[in-house]
């Protein structure tokens, strides 16, 4: 059973990741393009990181960008910024984040991507990477934001950086997502991508058609406004209703920036991260480990401990996911969103590097998702993600977790209660999980309803 607590405890240091003084939180600096992301601030976040970078002698920064039509103003922003700092700028156009990551560590460059990932396209963000290809430290972050607190003043003229432009940046990535499974031959299976209108609509299609499987794409036409609009990875519903219409072997669903994934069998079922982690820890190494959040299925943990594999949780959010990885040195670690990491792969979480782990983890059984699946039954979960001008005013709020910790006395050790306020949005997720489907919801619409309340 979880503990009231030490879970309310960190929900309010969370909070930290929301208030003004703070840009970065979990993933980056996220907000809408009207108020919180203008080009005025991203120019001087331009700056801002590359004097920041200077001090650290790095001179280059590699920029990539998803899809939103924002996306153009803000490289030219970040470019303006960036060069005024005395850093040089290659641009690399459309791109999934992961493929930053991946450029920027084989460049040994740090590197941004211009993205709000699963958000509409109202809203827009900055994910940075360092030279491993990994995020931003926060010591890093902080830094930046207090250079953010200075007059912004450029360099001498002879200082001032030089932009150029990667042209094959989509080609080196496909490349490198192929280099890593060399034994995998997906000829003559069926797939529906669905790419979002997101980073993934060039690239994903090429990889696994060059890999030998028979591809039709949805959501593969972005046009600036349609990014993550009731397709990827977050409206899973779309790729459900065409693969059941459809004869395809199986379903995989992007989000916006590339770096999370959700699989639709055949007959429909929607595959999370959990189910995803469940199917790449069958092939872990002896005395290696899973990391998992908060959020992940409470029968998944059952399910490693009975198979004495290790695990444990980060808080929400692939960057704590990965800071625990390398802190064990495990290789394998997600979220039930469907933020999949494999560190034998690439250094951050990848959408198509996990979608070929998947396939290539149920290729022994002729690619049959359930045959492979057919020992594991998650614990029902309902969640609620409440849209509240002010999180703090609940997660403060005493009556609130009153009736938190009276649900969580009727649950006793058959269920737990989760409750969080987003590091990118202004959401407060209500999570109930139990043995039983209806009780979990049941719990979970009051406790939403009594937040809605205060």
């Amino acid at each position: 059973m979880s503990k009231i607590l030490p879970i309310r405890k960190k929900e309010i240091s969370s909070l930290s990741t929301l208030s003004s003084d703070r840009k970065f939180g979990t993933d980056g600096i996220r907000g809408p393009v009207t108020s919180t992301m203008n080009p005025l601030f991203v120019t001087k976040l331009g700056w801002a990181a590359g004097s920041v970078l200077k001090e650290e002698g790095i001179s280059r920064v590699l920029i990539g960008k998803d899809t939103r039509i924002s996306g153009y103003m803000f490289e030219s922003a970040l470019q303006a910024g960036f060069i005024s700092s005395g850093m040089d700028v290659t641009l690399l156009g459309p791109l999934p984040t992961p493929g930053v990551s991946f450029l920027a560590n084989s460049n040994n460059q740090v590197g941004l991507v211009i993205s709000a990932s699963h958000n509409l396209f109202e809203d827009n963000g900055i994910k940075f990477f360092n030279k491993d290809g990994q995020k931003f430290s926060a010591e890093l972050e902080k830094r930046i934001e207090s250079k953010l607190t200075q007059d912004m003043v450029a360099v001498d003229s002879i200082n001032l950086g030089k932009a150029s432009r990667m042209s094959d940046a989509q080609g080196r990535y496909i490349e490198f997502c192929k280099s890593t499974f060399l034994d995998l031959d997906l000829s003559g299976l069926s797939i529906l991508l669905d790419c979002a209108n997101g980073a993934t609509y060039s690239v994903a299609p090429k990889v696994f058609e060059e890999l030998g499987a028979v591809v039709n794409t949805i959501g593969s036409s972005p046009d600036g406004i349609n990014i993550n609009q009731n397709c990827g990875s977050t409206s899973p519903e779309f790729l459900k209703d065409e693969i059941t219409k459809g004869k395809y072997d199986i379903g995989i669903a992007f989000d916006g920036d590339g770096d999370r994934i959700l699989i639709i069998t055949s007959d429909g079922d929607i595959l999370d991260g959990d189910d995803i982690l469940y199917i790449l820890s069958q092939k872990l190494l002896k005395g290696s480990g899973v990391v998992g959040t908060l959020m992940t299925n409470k029968a998944l943990e059952i399910y490693f401990e009975e198979k004495n594999i290790n695990f444990l949780r980060a808080d929400v959010g692939d960057k704590y996911v990965l800071q625990q990885l390398v802190e064990k040195n495990w290789l394998l670690g997600g979220e039930p969103s469907g933020h999949i990491i494999c560190l034998d792969s690439a250094p951050t979480g990848d959408a198509i590097i996990a979608a070929l782990k998947f396939l290539n983890s149920i290729k022994e059984n002729n690619f049959s998702i359930d045959k492979t699946l057919d020992n594991f039954k998650k614990f029902p979960q309902t969640l609620i993600n409440l849209k509240v001008d002010n999180p703090n005013t609940i997660i403060l709020s005493d009556q609130f977790w009153s009736e938190v910790t009276s649900i969580e006395t009727k649950l006793g050790d058959e269920g737990r209660v989760l409750i969080r306020p987003s590091g990118t949005e202004p959401l407060i997720r209500i999570m109930v999980e139990s043995k039983d489907a209806n009780i979990s919801e049941n719990l979970c619409n009051s406790l939403a309803e009594l937040a809605l309340k205060l």
